[in-house]
């Protein structure tokens, strides 16, 4: 096993932060060929494992730092300033650490005993086809959107568990190695480039029980990895942790766009003489893009002070609270990219040239208002049904 010698070893917050902030450049040097390979470039993925981003969520007792969620998602945030590809990989991947410590222990030893810096992709849609065998499950199906496919060694993928196994009929979460997946090259988009979301498929694969999840477990905090991860960090709900890495690389993303057109902006001089520095239009747009950013990171720290208090106390969120949560993350892509529009005008015509960062920025903020876990409008009924007292039996909160 992959241990840490001491708790010395840990760094603080502020110091994963300023590690993260110190690749900052050689993503921004690397974006062009992530975007033209369709995949973060190994060198990345190297950068990220020496620098122990990876292990922000991840159990003491495999190398990690079990860290609270906001020194991971500042992380993200700050990785996203400079590629948002980067951010949103980092996301996904870096939060299957933390949920596989809410897998039966052999599952993490299947992963991590032979390569303590593994790590896992996934496709959460419960597409697959699930049957009952000996020992576990045959599982065969594609998914869509496997995000950071081509940098993983596992993947996590969505199912439905049938009668008379394991667990009880209802959907959840199948770990996969690499061997027994099958990457679609199909990731041809105008945004998001080198994020490799390819489909992946596999074809009856054995899964034996101890790699299997489900989405009851997680929503209950009543895991069987709990039994051995007792930190309070894998106590909180499932749904709480991951839909957050999946909106907040788009804050990153907006705090890179507000600060190129502020350095832009604060020198030039438009076509007809006007300054913008000196538009009541651009300053505006400014100081409502900046404010909100504050806003939205507030709210994400708020949420995570909230759901620590409940995981240290062993209590659960109520489903209003968790509904609540789940809105505010859902709609932050979308606040993201109504801002990135609107500071987008401050670049004026200058702003569509290629080699300004502008239009980037603006379609891969897009581009993630576009996942399924974004969808505000889904989630701001759910909320608004139950303050109306609505039921709601979704468990992926």
């Amino acid at each position: 096993m992959h241990a840490l010698s001491n708790g010395n070893d840990i760094p603080t917050h502020d110091e994963l932060v300023g590690r993260a902030r110190s690749l900052l450049p050689n993503l921004i040097a690397r974006t062009e060929a992530g975007e033209a390979a369709g995949f973060i470039p190994p060198e990345t993925i190297q950068d990220l494992k020496r620098a122990g981003l990876f292990n922000i969520l991840k159990p003491k007792r495999w190398g990690g730092f079990e860290f609270s969620p906001k020194t991971f998602y500042a992380v993200q945030m700050a990785l996203a300033e400079a590629d948002m590809s980067v951010g949103w990989v980092y996301g996904v991947l870096g939060v299957h650490n933390w949920q596989l410590a809410l897998f039966d222990d052999r599952a993490a030893q299947d992963v991590w005993g032979t390569d303590p810096d593994a790590l896992i992709a996934s496709s959460y849609m419960p597409k697959g086809k699930v049957t009952l065998a000996e020992g576990g499950y045959r599982f065969s199906g594609r998914w869509q959107f496997s995000s950071g496919s081509k940098n993983a060694d596992w993947f996590f993928l969505g199912g439905i568990y049938p009668e008379g196994g394991a667990h009880a009929p209802g959907m959840g979460t199948l770990l996969i190695p690499r061997a027994d997946v099958t990457i679609i090259d199909n990731w041809d988009v105008t945004a998001l480039k080198a994020t490799g979301s390819h489909d992946v498929v596999v074809e009856n694969a054995f899964v034996p029980a101890h790699r299997t999840h489900t989405h009851l477990a997680g929503y209950m905090s009543d895991s069987p990895g709990n039994a051995i991860n007792t930190a309070p960090l894998y106590r909180i709900p499932f749904g709480q942790i991951f839909t957050r890495c999946i909106s907040t690389a788009s804050i990153g993303a907006l705090q890179s766009m507000l600060d190129h057109i502020t350095d832009f902006g604060s020198g030039r001089v438009g076509a007809w003489g006007g300054k913008t520095a000196e538009d009541p239009s651009s300053q505006y747009r400014c100081a409502e893009a900046a404010a909100q950013l504050e806003q939205m990171k507030v709210v994400l720290d708020a949420s995570y002070d909230f759901l620590d208090r409940h995981a240290v106390a062993g209590t659960q969120p109520s489903k209003l609270d968790r509904l609540r949560l789940r809105y505010q993350s859902s709609e932050v892509a979308g606040r993201c990219a109504d801002l990135a529009r609107s500071l987008y005008k401050v670049s004026g015509a200058p702003g569509i040239y290629a080699d300004k960062p502008f239009s980037k920025i603006f379609n891969n903020i897009l581009a993630a208002a576009q996942h399924n876990g974004n969808s505000f409008e889904t989630w701001g009924r759910a909320y608004g049904a139950a303050l109306l007292g609505q039921p709601n039996e979704e468990l992926f909160l």
